[in-house]
């Protein structure tokens, strides 16, 4: 079995692979202070509650440089080489930036996994706590995007910054005019990010001048806002730890 570990600055994502779609996904909280000890015990109770076998490999994509040694660490304890993926990993994408080793492993796997699964041109939207979008080719070469503030983090600081709003949850609202202060910041939070995300695909679109290409999007809150959204196509909320089961096999040379 391969583990794909995709870890954000909110949540780490994993998933479980037997060939090019995830036996069993996972969503944990990303904390920076975990040992390799922790992470390895979670991973061994979360593989056999799904009576599935420990992993051969672990391949990863990191934005939280803190966590890196304590995975690699939980790696070996579960008895399994460990790869990163980061701008030099032999991966057949290219990154056609201004400074390639500095692009997320995020949107590294994004490419290889859209390269892979889409062959043709292709805008990633990806919702996390930032929300990214990334614009790759038919050919399989990331031409660079937008990062933008993601879903919950703008509405997390208008709820911090203002004493009387109420913190909510993210979610579609039955209408947009709401009635009372909780329906208003529900519905002016939920429809800044879809009418935020059409606005910026849109622009994307024009630039680019590309003929038809697919928005995709994925990330944890893509099942919830993607519907809402004109410009998106598609929504693969395994899209990145798909890229990265796909980049196992570059990784490890088999």
């Amino acid at each position: 079995m391969i583990l794909t570990i995709d870890i954000g600055n909110t949540e780490t994502v994993l998933g479980a692979f037997e060939d090019a779609t995830p036996e069993r996904t996972w969503r944990l909280a990303t904390e920076r202070r975990r040992t390799g000890d922790e992470l390895a015990m979670t991973v061994r109770g979360l593989v056999s509650a799904s009576e599935l076998p420990l992993p051969e490999r672990v391949v990863i994509a990191s934005v939280v440089p803190a966590l890196n040694r304590a995975w690699t660490s939980a790696g070996a304890l579960l008895g399994a080489e460990t790869r990163f993926l980061n701008g030099g990993s032999p991966v057949p994408i290219r990154l056609e930036v201004d400074h390639p080793l500095e692009v997320g492993a995020d949107r590294i796997a994004n490419t290889l996994a859209a390269a892979t699964l889409f062959e043709r041109d292709t805008v990633v939207v990806d919702l996390g706590t930032a929300t990214t979008y990334d614009c790759i080719s038919a050919e399989g070469v990331f031409l660079g995007g937008v990062i933008a503030p993601g879903p919950t983090t703008a509405l997390d600081q208008l709820t911090r910054a203002t004493a009387q709003l109420p913190q909510v949850e993210l979610e579609a609202p039955e209408k947009v005019i709401g009635t009372n202060t909780l329906a208003c910041v529900l519905s002016g939070g939920f429809y800044s990010v879809v009418d935020g995300i059409d606005g910026i695909v849109g622009r994307i679109l024009s630039e680019w001048g590309r003929d038809d290409p697919l928005v995709v999007a994925t990330g944890g809150l893509a099942e919830v806002v993607g519907p809402r959204c004109a410009s998106v196509d598609r929504i693969e909320p395994a899209l990145t730890i798909t890229g990265l089961a796909i980049a196992d096999r570059y990784l490890f040379g088999d």
